[in-house]
């Protein structure tokens, strides 16, 4: 597995840390957890514009 490390704004980081605090789950788990969805949602989006080109 490789470690990652960005920057996020204060104000985004709260927002997953609330998240994280609410669903019982580590602030860089919420994250990582998010991350991943979008890149499902956004290689769904890429196979539906690419099917739909031909």
């Amino acid at each position: 597995m490789k470690k990652v490390t960005i920057n996020l704004d204060d104000a985004v980081y709260q927002f997953y840390q609330k998240v994280g605090n609410s669903a019982q789950r580590p602030v860089e788990q919420v994250i990582s957890d998010a991350l991943f969805k979008l890149a499902g949602e956004l290689s769904l989006e890429a196979l539906h514009k690419k099917y739909k080109q031909g």
